[in-house]
């Protein structure tokens, strides 16, 4: 397991997807520059912690898949269709999974954020926000907290994206990162957070723990 964490969170017309950008193997930090988010399609992005081969291997599968599609369909892959066929991927590796823990994120069809969050095998969930990877047991509380989304089991369904605005997302993104690093040794050096709204994909970046 390579380390690193990533966070997503869904808007109402945004989605902010995050990662650190260390790479490590036990007590030795391998890169201090890898970026575990990978562009998808225009409306659609993943961010991948675990071990960086199968996510390597993982993102080759998905764009020679969308490539087909986008030759028979003449158009990209909608955010969740997407979602639905990483997880047909997932599953299909089951006996001899990727060791990757994903996290996708987009706008759907109607220009609302939507995250989905993944277990080795292809198990999904579409939620409000989410992250994987060795600092999500330090960071999934925290979102909890602040975002408590509604339980799938109400009825009426509620709806899972997120009432804050994108700048107050991404602030609460730099802030989970901030304190994950401080405890989680996988995590840290840098932060890479990309915005992707109806006007397209923005990226920011921040400083986090060197050591």
């Amino acid at each position: 397991n390579n380390g690193g964490t990533c966070v997503a969170i869904a808007g109402a017309d945004y989605c902010v997807i995050a990662a650190d950008t260390r790479t490590s193997s036990g007590y030795n930090i391998l890169t201090r520059d890898y970026s575990k988010v990978y562009k998808l399609a225009d409306k659609c992005l993943l961010a991948s912690s675990g071990f960086q081969a199968d996510v390597k291997a993982l993102q080759k599968v998905l764009a020679a898949r969308h490539l087909i599609y986008q030759h028979q369909h003449n158009k990209q892959m909608s955010c969740p269709a997407m979602a639905q066929l990483l997880s047909n991927t997932l599953y299909y590796k089951r006996f001899f999974p990727y060791y990757a823990f994903n996290v996708l994120g987009g706008l759907d069809n109607e220009g609302k954020g939507v995250v989905y969050t993944y277990d080795a095998v292809g198990s999904y969930e579409k939620v409000g926000y989410s992250s994987q990877g060795s600092g999500s047991t330090l960071i999934m509380p925290f979102l909890d907290n602040q975002l408590k989304s509604p339980s799938p089991l109400l009825l009426p369904p509620q709806d899972a994206v997120t009432p804050l605005s994108e700048s107050e997302a991404v602030d609460l993104v730099k802030t989970t990162f901030a304190s994950a690093s401080e405890r989680d040794i996988y995590t840290g050096d840098r932060l890479e957070i990309v915005i992707l709204n109806g006007d397209g994909i923005r990226r920011e970046y921040m400083d986090l723990r060197k050591d």
